[in-house]
């Protein structure tokens, strides 16, 4: 049965977010809560459908997607359920509210209707335990993460009664149209995720306490040195909300068995209480362990309650680790280095410990870390990082417990590698790891290859005739390193015949921009050469990827900004992730997109206004001006972002394949090797000055932004020149480098970088 209607009843964070994304796979949705007083009946349910449609943070693609979402009550709307093929239920954590909801769904929904919950506290067989088996049949836990578009993990849990074809149909509706990673769960208490996410965070928690950090400090620690999110422990408490963090340990504490060592950290810190009672919950109540006060950012001291200036934390092992590995940070000989050792080996051990309560092997509970927590290794790939027997020994040696899945791993590892990807099985042998057809992740394939040429910024890989560049530096941002890496891959796929290339890579964003310390050094230098000899390289690789004989894709998942898009903009077909941001943001540093952006967009605003470049030239400069971004592939083609020929996919974990199978087709993606421009030229120009000059006298802009402007627009429109003459795509590309090198000359644009860099803040002036 397809799933062509769908509802959900609860219209808080979780319910809208749920609505949210059944509305972007194109599926009508009906949003359902509580009557309310007043003259708005369905009160409820519209706050919960403003919030997700909000455009300030999106749960949903584009307005049209959010026009899927009808909103209602359950007093007056709930026959309407009747027409539902899929309700999800997202209400309360108590039992009783859910056992009398599911006897009413029971009387209205349609017969092959599944019904679902979106609990992660109450085991699946209380709360059908009184449900005829027919209904029990088409039930099941359908456990989504916040917010719900962003983060892949849906937990998938059956009961003893519910029909395999059911779970089948919610698996590949979940996958397919919702985009989600399913990971099949048992009914044990918080499933994979939150079980070893919530210890994690409360371990780290604790510790950080009892062995006197401050919250800068545990962060600093159990954060990007580890490959956990940079917000740690105690940011995410508040990004979270300390409450509800709180609220979540509290049920498992009140779930789990007496034996299990979750009891240990499981309690609020003493100062945690008056916080709450404070109204200090995190950043939706604007302070908890950190806030902002009149620009300044301070954190609670965790022994007196009062907030203190934050010092940046810097220690060099952590910074080592970060780049080169955790075991730099467990093998540090410090405080730091010790807390660190104390949280991940009790995280480790307790995680190796679940096996085989939650599943006989370490696939799923790694998956549902790096998909539900971003962790970027799970638990047990974390293990064969350090290396299985350096963990038992140092264990041992501290006279501590090893459970006996990690001695199984003694002298191998959890994941082996040979011409295909396996995992440890409890109680001997090794299992291929088998994903849905049609999915696959480029680090799964990546752990049977070795590259042809890498460093530190980027590699290439032949992966079945196909040539494939991954970035992996700091948050992959680009520099000469990382194009040197592209280009000699283009060359590559000619030089031996391949079949095209694909620009991808498995982090959390394909690319947050060039590498700003590379411009940073050259201005600190003074030496402009070097300067311009990396923008014409970066931009003349570009063009090489446009121009290439053979198909090139780029394949971005999470924010592919500044530089990052220039490249995508280069590519001859884009095929990314439905959670793709994109845009041109250098404005705001005071530079102009140096590596062919402000061409392309041109271009792009040119096609889309059926060749007026007045009007061209004039949409161009305002997105670029005002460093426009698009929070979804929707919404950059109505930005002329992205073509016609360029699409998305809703499950990233598809998005390695759809390339490859694009590559594969032999259909040759549209080139770039374009006629001259007939240029705007002076008047526009003119025009475009004037208006940036203007607001600053508004006070709508700053001095800067007009100087920035004005570059801008002396590259769309040609300047000075007389309207109509004729500029080639390199004389586009040699007004950018001009430009760009105009403006890092300039103690303003300086400015903006080194307190970017140094700071973190985004300077005005």
């Amino acid at each position: 049965m397809a799933i062509k209607k769908a509802a959900v009843i609860g219209a808080g964070t979780m319910g809208a977010g749920i609505a949210g994304q059944v509305a972007n796979a194109g599926i009508e949705v009906l949003l359902l809560d509580l009557p309310s007083e007043g003259d708005d009946v369905n009160a409820l349910a519209r706050r919960g459908k403003d919030r997700v449609t909000d455009p300030s943070n999106p749960g949903v693609l584009s307005p049209a997607a959010g026009d899927l979402i009808t909103i209602g009550n359950i007093r007056d709307d709930f026959d309407k359920l009747s027409e539902c093929d899929w309700i999800a239920e997202a209400i309360l954590e108590r039992l009783d509210l859910k056992k009398d909801l599911y006897k009413k769904l029971d009387n209205v929904c349609h017969d092959n209707a599944i019904i679902s919950s979106n609990t992660s506290t109450i085991p699946i067989r209380l709360l059908v335990e009184d449900m005829p088996l027919a209904f029990r049949k088409r039930f099941a836990i359908t456990h989504f993460f916040n917010p719900v578009r962003m983060m892949p993990l849906l937990e998938l849990v059956s009961g003893e009664d519910t029909d395999p074809a059911i779970m089948d149909e919610l698996r590949e509706f979940c996958d397919r149209d919702l985009g989600k990673g399913v990971v099949f769960c048992k009914d044990t208490p918080g499933f994979l995720g939150n079980r070893v996410g919530c210890y994690a965070i409360q371990t780290a928690l604790h510790l950080a306490n009892d062995m006197g950090l401050s919250p800068v400090e545990a962060d600093g620690i159990f954060g990007r040195p580890m490959g956990i999110p940079k917000t740690g422990v105690f940011g995410l408490y508040d990004l979270i909300g300390i409450d509800l963090m709180s609220d979540v340990a509290a049920s498992l504490v009140n779930t789990l068995p007496k034996g299990d060592d979750f009891h240990t950290f499981g309690t609020k810190l003493p100062l945690m209480a008056d916080m709450i009672a404070n109204g200090q919950k995190g950043r939706k109540s604007g302070q908890g362990f950190y806030r902002t006060t009149e620009g300044i950012k301070q954190v609670i001291n965790l022994k007196t309650g009062d907030y203190e200036t934050i010092n940046p934390f810097n220690h060099g092992p952590a910074a080592k680790a970060e780049k080169d590995g955790i075991v730099h940070i467990l093998n540090d000989d410090s405080h730091y280095g010790d807390y660190a050792w104390q949280v991940m080996s009790r995280v480790l051990v307790y995680t190796a410990g679940l096996i085989p309560e939650v599943g006989e092997t370490p696939v799923g509970v790694d998956d549902a870390m790096k998909m539900g927590y971003n962790w970027i290794k799970g638990p047990f790939e974390l293990i064969d990082a350090i290396g299985p027997d350096y963990l038992i020994e140092r264990l041992e040696k501290e006279q501590r417990h090893v459970p006996d899945y990690l001695r199984q791993a003694s002298g191998k590892s959890f994941y082996q590698t040979d011409k295909e990807l396996s995992a440890l099985v409890y109680d001997g042998g090794t299992r291929p790891i088998e994903r849905p057809e049609g999915t696959l992740r480029f680090n799964d394939r990546k752990k049977t290859l070795s590259p042809i040429f890498s460093n530190d910024a980027a590699s290439a890989y032949v992966i079945d005739d196909v040539a494939l560049v991954e970035f992996h530096s700091k948050a992959n941002a680009l520099g000469s390193h990382s194009m040197a890496i592209l280009d000699k891959a283009l060359d590559h796929v000619t030089d031996h015949g391949l079949a095209g290339l694909i620009v991808h890579n498995d982090a959390q964003h394909f690319s947050c921009g060039a590498d700003l310390r590379e411009v940073r050094s050259c201005f600190e230098a003074k030496d402009w050469g070097r300067l311009d000899s990396f923008l014409n390289h970066f931009q003349q690789t570009g063009l090489k990827m446009a121009r290439a004989p053979f198909p090139v894709i780029a394949a971005p998942v999470g924010l592919s900004l500044g530089g990052g898009f220039e490249v995508v903009l280069h590519a001859k077909q884009v095929i990314c992730h439905a959670n793709s941001n994109m845009g041109l943001v250098e404005s705001g540093v005071g530079l102009i997109p140096g590596g062919g952006g402000c061409k392309e967009t041109l271009y792009r605003w040119l096609a889309a206004k059926e060749c007026d470049m007045d009007a061209a030239a004039w949409e161009a400069f305002m997105a670029l001006g005002y460093g426009k971004t698009a929070s979804s592939p929707v919404l950059a083609r109505e930005m002329a972002m992205l073509r016609p020929n360029d699409r998305y996919v809703n499950n990233r974990d598809r998005l390695f394949t759809e390339a490859m199978t694009a590559i594969k087709s032999g259909h040759e993606q549209a080139g770039f090797d374009r006629p001259p421009l007939k240029m705007a030229g002076k008047p526009m120009f003119d025009k475009m000055v004037k208006w940036a000059n203007d607001m600053v006298q508004k006070g709508k802009l700053y001095p800067h932004d007009a100087a920035v402007s004005t570059e801008f627009a002396r590259i769309l429109t040609g300047g000075e020149i007389e309207a109509g003459t004729q500029w080639t795509e390199q004389d586009l590309l040699d007004a950018e480098r001009r430009a760009f090198l105009t403006l890092a000359k300039t103690v303003e644009t300086q400015e903006r970088i080194t307190g970017l860099l140094d700071h973190g803040k985004s300077i005005r002036n």
